[in-house]
């Protein structure tokens, strides 16, 4: 339509040529003079949308749930499936996982006698420091694999403790591990620690550092990803959001490094909303349990 009212040509021969009746093209102009109400909250929303996906360089992965749900925060009253049409109209999607896609991580050690599952698929948790969970991934560089340990408690979803390294070593899930245990206030006996059988997580020096803390290891059964869902849940959203989606690479480590650093620290724990939290961050969700337990205790 627009394209008439941009050229030099008499409306009537451009609407024959393209086969628009004469009655639509003069309603669209009528509707750009003067738009409706609805046209118009919906120019406003839009406009509300594109705030709230430019707030990060991660948030733009935001589809309509979270989008719908970060308004909400922000007091603004609309229907969920408005924003979806909105968002459709307008051609912005939210990331998502493409087909084909597998990180593939740890290995087995026959000779290492692995934990029992104390998990049981279960990774609810009613306070932090119940269950952790962790895992291995890795990234590519231009210099070659950064691999990522991560531990994740299971109570907020919040990543306690990570670390990188060129090689999946236990030495690298151990410095994960210590990471988190410094970061937290783990009383013994309480906590359990759930991961795959993987060598790594299975070595002697590894189970040792945990039954010194007073932390149950736990590992999932053989060949089973659901049985390490919520760590593997967090990879393929890091990956989504972080490498697939936006089409990133990393020229050296230290440049996925800082990535995963931004994305991490600086937005998935403290404000990345997620509905399984009521649309809080891990950060904003362990403070408000934080604040019940101080009032309960009042």
């Amino acid at each position: 339509m627009s394209f008439i009212d941009t050229h030099d040509f008499p409306a009537g021969l451009v609407l024959r040529v393209l086969g628009i009746p004469a009655s639509t093209y003069y309603d669209w102009r009528a509707r750009r003079a003067a738009p409706s109400r609805r046209e118009l909250d919906d120019a406003a929303l839009l406009e509300q949308i594109c705030k709230v996906r430019n707030v990060s360089e991660f948030a733009t992965t935001y589809g309509s749930p979270r989008v719908w749900l970060e308004l909400r925060r922000q007091g603004v009253r609309v229907g969920r499936k408005r924003i979806e049409r909105i968002m459709r109209e307008y051609g912005l999607q939210g990331a998502h996982l493409r087909r084909g896609w597998r990180h593939g991580s740890t290995r087995q050690d026959p000779n290492h006698t692995a934990a029992p599952d104390r998990g049981e698929r279960n990774f609810r948790a009613d306070a932090p420091n119940l269950l952790w969970v962790a895992d291995l991934t890795r990234l590519v560089t231009g210099e070659g694999v950064l691999w990522l340990a991560s531990v994740r408690d299971a109570f907020a979803n919040r990543v306690v403790g990570w670390a990188t390294g060129e090689r999946a070593t236990t030495t690298l899930v151990l410095t994960a591990l210590d990471h988190a245990l410094r970061s937290r206030s783990v009383r013994s006996g309480e906590l359990i620690f759930h991961s795959d059988k993987g060598a790594q997580y299975t070595a002697l020096r590894f189970t040792q550092r945990l039954v010194d803390a007073g932390v149950a290891p736990s590992t999932g059964s053989t060949g089973d990803s659901y049985d390490n869902a919520l760590a593997e849940n967090l990879w393929s959203t890091l990956k989504i959001e972080l490498v697939y989606w936006p089409g990133t690479t990393f020229a050296t480590r230290a440049e996925a490094e800082h990535a995963l650093l931004r994305y991490i620290d600086g937005w998935y724990n403290p404000r990345r909303i997620q509905a399984g939290l009521g649309g809080l961050s891990p950060d904003e969700y362990e403070d408000a349990y934080h604040r019940a337990q101080r009032d309960n205790h009042r």
